[in-house]
C-alpha cells in the first residue's frame, strides 16, 4: 500500500504546479522580486486552478446533462479570463483586455477544439456528434464575429469627428449582443434543446467513472476556492504583465492573445479534451465552440458595462485589424470543419496549425 501511494504521488501532474502559488506570493509580499518573475509565477500557478475549476465544473455537468454541462463549464471556464480582464480593466490596460478577448476565442476554437478533436481520434477513428447544434453554434458565432468587427470598421472608415461616439456605440452594441446569448440560452437550453443533447451511446458512458462523482456541496466549494485563489494570483500576473512583455520581448498584443488566453484556457483544454477522449463529442464541442460564443456575447459586452464602473474611462469594442480578421478567419475555418457533425485527429491538426500560424503572426507583429 505505501508502494502505490508513493507511486501515485509521484505521477507527472499538472497538481505539481500549485506550489507557485506560495512561491508567488513570497516572489510579491516578501522579496520584491522582479515583474518578469512575478509574471512567471503567476501564469504557472493560474494553470492547475484553472484545471481544478475545470475539474469542479465537469463533476456539476454529470449532473445536469450535456446541454447545460457544456454551459458550467464554458461559464466556469472562462472565469479566469474574465477574472484576469477585470484586473486589467481596473488598471485601464485595455489593449491587454482586448487581446485576450480575441486570444479565448480563437484559442477556445482552434487550439481547444483542436486538441480534443486530434486527442478524440486517435482514439476513436470517427467521432460523431449532432450536425444542428453545431452549425447553430457557428451561426451564432458569425453573429458575435459580426458584432466585434462593425465597431472597428465604424472606426477605421468613419473618420476623424467619430472617436467620440465610438464608445456609445460600442455600449449599444454590447446590450445587443449580451440580450442575443440570453436568447441563445433560451434556444439551447429550453425551446430546442434535443439539437443539444448527445447520442444515448455517449451518455452510456458517463456511468463508469460515477464511483468518484463529486457531491455538489463539494464541487461548489472546489469553484470557490479556485475562483478565489484565480482572482488574487491575476492581480499580481497583470501588475507585472506589461513590464515582464517588455524584458521578454514580447508585446502586450502578443500576451494577451497567447499567453493569457492559453493560461485562461486551462480548463476548456483539460476537460474539452478528456471527455473528447471518452467520446462525447456534443459535451466537447459544446465546451469549445460555447465558450467562444460566451467570450462574445457575455464577457465582452460585461467588461464593456463594467469599464463604466471599475476602469479610468469607458471601453470600447474597437479591435485592432489584425484581431478581428483572425476572429473571422477562425469562425470561419471552426464552421466549415464541425458543420458536418464529425470529426477525426486530421481536423484537430488543422485547426491546431491555424493557431501556431496566428501565433507567429502576433508574435513577430510590431509594438
Amino acid at each position: 500500500m505505501p508502494k502505490k501511494i508513493m507511486k501515485q504521488f509521484f505521477k507527472p501532474s499538472v497538481n505539481w504546479l500549485l506550489i507557485f502559488i506560495p512561491l508567488t506570493v513570497a516572489a510579491e509580499y516578501f522579496f520584491h522580486s522582479s515583474p518578469t518573475v512575478l509574471f512567471l509565477f503567476s501564469c504557472l500557478s493560474i494553470v492547475p486552478l484553472a484545471g481544478w475549476l475545470g475539474k469542479a465544473t465537469e463533476h456539476l455537468a454529470e449532473k445536469t446533462g450535456e446541454g447545460i454541462g457544456g454551459l458550467l463549464n464554458a461559464t466556469f471556464g472562462n472565469a479566469a479570463e474574465l477574472i484576469i480582464a477585470l484586473m486589467a480593466l481596473n488598471k485601464g490596460l485595455y489593449d491587454v483586455v482586448k487581446a485576450s478577448i480575441t486570444g479565448s476565442i480563437i484559442g477556445n476554437l482552434l487550439l481547444v477544439l483542436g486538441a480534443a478533436f486530434l486527442a478524440g481520434g486517435i482514439k476513436h477513428k470517427v467521432q460523431r456528434f449532432n450536425p444542428v447544434g453545431a452549425r447553430t453554434m457557428g451561426t451564432v458565432l458569425t453573429l458575435a464575429s459580426i458584432g466585434l468587427i462593425a465597431p472597428a470598421l465604424f472606426h477605421y472608415f468613419g473618420g476623424s469627428n467619430i472617436a467620440h461616439r465610438e464608445s456609445d456605440l460600442s455600449f449599444e452594441i454590447a446590450v445587443v449582443l449580451l440580450i442575443t446569448y440570453l436568447l441563445s440560452l433560451l434556444f439551447s437550453l429550453k425551446t430546442h434543446k434535443q439539437f443539444f443533447v448527445g447520442e444515448a451511446a455517449e451518455a452510456a458512458e458517463v456511468n463508469e467513472g460515477k464511483h468518484g462523482l463529486w457531491s455538489t456541496r463539494k464541487s461548489l466549494m472546489v469553484l470557490a476556492g479556485a475562483t478565489l485563489f484565480i482572482a488574487w494570483m491575476s492581480e499580481i500576473l497583470v501588475g507585472s504583465v506589461e513590464l515582464a512583455a517588455h524584458a521578454m520581448g514580447m508585446t502586450s498584443i502578443f500576451v494577451g492573445v497567447i499567453v493569457v488566453a492559453i493560461i485562461g484556457n486551462a480548463a476548456e483544454h483539460s476537460t474539452a479534451i478528456m471527455v473528447a477522449m471518452k467520446n462525447r463529442m456534443d459535451l466537447s464541442v459544446g465546451i469549445a465552440i460555447g465558450s467562444s460564443v460566451q467570450v462574445a456575447l457575455f464577457v465582452a459586452p460585461v467588461l464593456v458595462f463594467l469599464s463604466r464602473i471599475v476602469g479610468p474611462r469607458p471601453m470600447d469594442l474597437v479591435f485592432t485589424p489584425i484581431e478581428i480578421l483572425a476572429i473571422a478567419l477562425a469562425a470561419l475555418i471552426t464552421e466549415q470543419i464541425d458543420s458536418d457533425g464529425e470529426s477525426n485527429w486530421f481536423e484537430g491538426v488543422q485547426l491546431i496549425s491555424v493557431y501556431i500560424i496566428f501565433a507567429l503572426v502576433f508574435y513577430f507583429l510590431p509594438a
